[in-house]
């Protein structure tokens, strides 16, 4: 069996950094783990070619070698994912579909002739064996059934074009142990934390070692501390790892908030030269993180939180969201206040979209709420539910908000800010290989931000002063002033995009919350 495996387009995004990777000459942020993973579970005799459609097209000798087309994708990607499905069957290609788009939605992929939905580990051996049968299509569900990772196998790596990407990402845990309203992963993935063994992760890593890379590593882990018992286990064995191959990596992940209460956890965490992580904070009304029964949020002041965990070393993303219910108008005011107070560079900022299946789902279909899906669900759709003040206030606040904190001033002052308070790395290797993509990128960013632009000034002044307070991270604080290339055009995608979108939308309509919704809230 000859499978070519195919990544859908991704519309621009927040992260598809499409502006600050064409600086170092590479097309996609993250590779299909998804792909890569599912490719290690099917049979190893079966063939396999790998098209990331965010590097490059199909070309004509791949269609013509495959047997059978597979795909993974999310929601976002849910135009080019019709569109594959549509080009393979006019090629006469059977196509298999999976991922987090086909398993909560799959009465929209119904074109497709397989839908191998849930986890891979589970539903994979039933799609093989149905092929073994001769069945030309089938849905493979796992009943709810979640399955161990520790038998995963490591990813194939080497399908990938792997110059093509700024990072490369590996897994060690799934789930989460929260029950935020808005939020799928708990849907897809349960709140019981799963982890692989530290043993499988250094394995992942030695592969990746071995292939050569020697850039830097997403943990895609959607709350990197869930079980903190198993990740204390694994840096335990990743800090002599790391070590002894001079630090090769730098790690990105995401985790919750209380993250700031362990300071044992992010020690060891710089230890292993993790650099950054993003919280989703959403808010900083405390009344609408209760509404959305994100509980963990407020048991400390957030404010302190962030601070305790950029002083520590790790630079903080963060994500926000605008048009919860009940939510006082002044809400993206208040946000930027927040980010700017906290100085935290990258805040990826949204309005609310009620998920498939996901409790606030379930909720606002109880009520009558729903609108039709929009294609995607990114920073440039409209939410997807009736709000509880007029959309066309959330949607002023939120275009406002958004310009605001991507000013390319206001953007560069907050960077500057948080790199003065951001603690040094404490790893000895780990630096940087000067390429001539690297030396391209240098040029360009002093030459657009320290002499073209307004942020002139700024930008020497505030270089000096990392170079002065804070030496260690001077290489780290120049690769996001360049990101902020990307937020500088992408700040008007959203506006022109919601702007002309609204220009659609009725006027006034709104749901008004009563005693007796708030109480089933």
């Amino acid at each position: 069996m000859r499978v070519l495996l195919i990544y859908p387009e991704f519309p621009p995004s927040f992260w598809s950094f499409e502006k600050a990777l064409a600086l170092v000459d590479r097309k996609a942020m993250l590779p299909p783990l998804g792909l890569i993973t599912v490719a290690a579970i099917l049979p190893q005799d079966w063939e396999f070619k790998l098209v990331d459609r965010n590097v490059r097209a199909v070309t004509e000798a791949e269609w013509a070698w495959a047997d059978m087309v597979l795909m993974s994708a999310m929601i976002v990607q849910k135009p080019d994912v019709l569109a594959v499905i549509e080009e393979a069957h006019r090629r006469n290609k059977r196509v298999a579909l999976g991922g987090p788009y086909a398993t909560a939605l799959p009465q929209e992929v119904e074109a497709a002739d397989y839908l191998i939905l849930d986890e891979g580990e589970i539903t994979l051996p039933m799609f093989t064996a149905a092929i073994a049968q001769g069945a030309t299509s089938g849905t493979f569900r796992s009943d709810g059934v979640k399955p161990d990772v520790t038998t995963t196998p490591i990813p194939r790596y080497e399908l990938l074009e792997m110059e093509a990407y700024d990072s490369m990402s590996v897994q060690f845990s799934r789930g989460c142990p929260f029950q935020c309203e808005f939020c799928d992963i708990i849907v897809l993935y349960g709140r019981k934390p799963r982890t692989k063994e530290p043993e499988q992760l250094l394995a992942e890593l030695q592969r990746l070692y071995d292939l050569g890379w020697r850039r830097a590593i997403f943990m895609v882990d959607d709350n990197f501390i869930g079980n903190k018992r198993n990740v204390k286990r694994m840096l335990t064995a990743l800090k002599p790892w790391m070590k002894d191959h001079e630090y090769p990596f730098r790690f990105n992940t995401e985790a919750s908030i209380d993250l700031a209460q362990d300071p044992e956890m992010m020690e060891m965490m710089v230890d292993c030269n993790f650099n950054a992580v993003f919280l989703g904070i959403e808010t900083p009304d405390e009344a609408s993180l209760n509404l959305t029964q994100k509980f963990q949020n407020t048991r400390s002041t957030l404010n302190d939180s962030v601070e305790a965990i950029v002083r520590s070393g790790l630079r903080v993303m963060a994500g926000f969201i605008i048009g919860f219910d009940g939510e006082a108008k002044g809400a993206g005011d208040r946000i930027v206040r927040f980010v700017e107070d906290t100085t935290v560079p990258m805040a990826m900022f949204s309005m609310l979209q009620a998920l498939p299946d996901t409790a606030l789902w379930h909720r606002l279909n109880r009520e009558g709420r729903l609108r039709e899906a929009n294609s995607g669900m990114n920073q440039t759709t409209l939410m997807n539910f009736v709000p509880t003040r007029p959309l066309e206030d959330i949607a002023r606040e939120y275009v406002d908000a958004f310009w605001r904190l991507y000013d390319p001033v206001a953007y560069i002052d907050r960077t500057y800010r948080h790199f003065l308070i951001l603690g040094a790395p404490r790893s000895k290797g780990g630096r940087r290989q000067v390429t001539k993509s690297n030396l391209k990128a240098l040029f360009t960013l002093i030459w657009r931000q320290g002499i073209v632009r307004q942020t002139r000034w700024k930008f020497w002044h505030h270089l000096v002063g990392i170079l002065w307070h804070n030496p260690k991270v001077w290489e780290h604080y120049l690769g996001i002033l360049a990101l902020g290339e990307h937020f500088l055009e992408y700040r008007s995608i959203v506006r022109d995009q919601i702007e002309a979108q609204m220009a659609q939308q009725p006027k006034g309509e709104v749901f008004v919350l009563t005693p007796k919704t708030k109480a089933a809230a």
